[in-house]
């Protein structure tokens, strides 16, 4: 098949009218073909619509023309940066800042093609959550959310959200794409309701219960009998009668031994209050989309509170998740490994306000932990923790930021730890930041 555009041909932004000179085709979809493009001397990806799919969508040049005026709403989009067409061309396209190749799709982790650590999949649905949750600020919604338009660096958590023509403004025109199948919204599904961010919501559960579970969350039982997973089909399980594989009330959908072994085992790992938010998700959000959708300003502070509860088997070095509820629940009886089924204890922790983290030999805390002014800054750490030079079993946490911090011992102690020093951990010692007070429980 032809290529919509040629190696070396030059194509123009039609804001400042410089030129783009195409340098190879990176791939094809149903709305167009992306090529790897040269811009002022950078490289950039080049998306080229088929004339056949502008016909359909209608409203495209518009919303590029705005998503080009209003800028990304944060740096992990891969936004839309001009509009290129060519006077001896039908149609146009856009440019945008390239994929770098340490990005990879959240669907190499379900193909288990790549093992990111607990902590790279945790900030990675961190960083997801609040780019969509500063895109649904500005009144958009995203309209496709979906493994394939996901992608984050296994070493490191950050994310890189593409194909963002599909965004619209929320409850105003969209796109032909009314979402991918499997993470669409049951209202969606039944062709009851539009994209809206309300089913942005509902595709961005599927996307984390996929990348920490590894399995989507309505296939289970049912799924498993189907002969022929045909549009009928696929209405009925995702549409017309969802059901958790998971919902406490109704077992007719569990995941099967055998065929669904990612999700039985996957699910037991997390702590409560991160399966209590999927059990809402997929119960009371598959028949509520107003109400029973858990919003970002429900996932963000459970990704961290997720992250900060992050610990190290002491027999195998596997990560594990502190489980505060689950503990008080059977009694203070010992968490076991998922890994290798030892007694996890937690390490030395620390309780700032009403947050626990867990204090590893790797462990950092940022502003958004001692600063309520500074929510979900995590920019830069303003201490870490730090084995003493002198004694290999004592640990401090040491001072990175720029003022001073006094701490106080069980027995009245007071000292103040100075930029660079360290306040030794022990039980009851308290530290305070300035602006919050730390208390160090072992």
């Amino acid at each position: 098949m032809d290529q919509l555009l040629t190696t070396g041909q030059v194509i123009t932004t039609e804001a400042s009218n410089l030129p783009c000179t195409i340098y190879e085709l990176l791939g094809s979809g149903g709305q167009g073909e992306v090529y790897r493009a040269t811009l002022k001397n950078t490289t950039v990806a080049l998306k080229w619509y088929y004339p056949a799919y502008l016909k359909e969508d209608v409203s495209l040049r518009q919303r590029l023309e705005k998503a080009v005026a209003s800028g990304p709403p944060t740096d992990r989009f891969l936004w839309p940066l001009s509009i290129v067409s060519d006077s001896k061309l039908e149609g146009f396209g856009y440019v945008m800042y390239i994929r770098e190749p340490q990005y990879k799709g959240i669907i190499d982790l379900v193909k288990r093609r790549i093992d990111p650590s607990f902590r790279a999949l945790v900030t990675a649905a961190l960083g997801l959550v609040d780019s969509f949750f500063q895109l649904h600020a500005k009144g958009l919604c995203y309209c496709d959310i979906s493994f394939g338009n996901v992608f984050f660096a296994p070493d490191t958590g950050d994310i890189l959200i593409c194909d963002n023509d599909n965004v619209a403004p929320n409850g105003g025109a969209h796109g032909a794409i009314l979402g991918t199948a499997g993470f669409m919204a049951p209202e969606i599904v039944l062709g009851k309701a539009a994209p809206s961010k309300q089913s942005d919501l509902y595709s961005l559960a599927v996307l984390l219960f996929y990348m920490f579970m590894v399995h989507h969350p309505l296939e289970g039982k049912k799924e498993a009998e189907i002969r022929c997973l045909d549009m009928p089909a696929r209405k009925k399980l995702y549409g017309a009668e969802p059901v958790f594989i998971f919902n406490p009330d109704d077992e007719s959908n569990r995941p099967v031994p055998g065929i669904h072994d990612n999700a039985i085992a996957c699910w037991e790992i997390y702590p409560l209050f991160l399966r209590d938010l999927f059990t809402k998700a997929f119960t009371e959000g598959l028949i509520d989309p107003e109400n029973g959708r858990i919003t970002e300003g429900i996932w963000r502070p459970a990704m961290v509170r997720l992250r900060d509860s992050l610990l190290y088997c002491s027999h195998c070095s596997s990560e594990n998740f502190y489980d505060a509820d689950a503990l008080k629940a059977s009694g203070g009886k010992p968490a076991i490994c998922w890994s290798c089924s030892a007694e996890v204890s937690p390490p030395a922790r620390i309780r700032i306000g009403r947050n626990i983290i867990m204090l590893n030999y790797d462990t950092k805390l940022f502003p958004h932990h001692v600063d309520d002014s500074k929510l979900y800054d995590f920019s830069k750490p303003v201490a870490e923790i730090a084995q003493s030079p002198n004694d290999s079993n004592s640990w401090g946490l040491t001072n990175l930021s720029s003022t001073n911090w006094v701490s106080t011992t069980l027995e009245g102690t007071v000292k103040e730890i100075e930029p660079g020093q360290s306040a030794t951990l022990m039980a009851g010692l308290k530290i305070n930041f300035g602006k919050s007070e730390g208390e160090i429980r072992l």
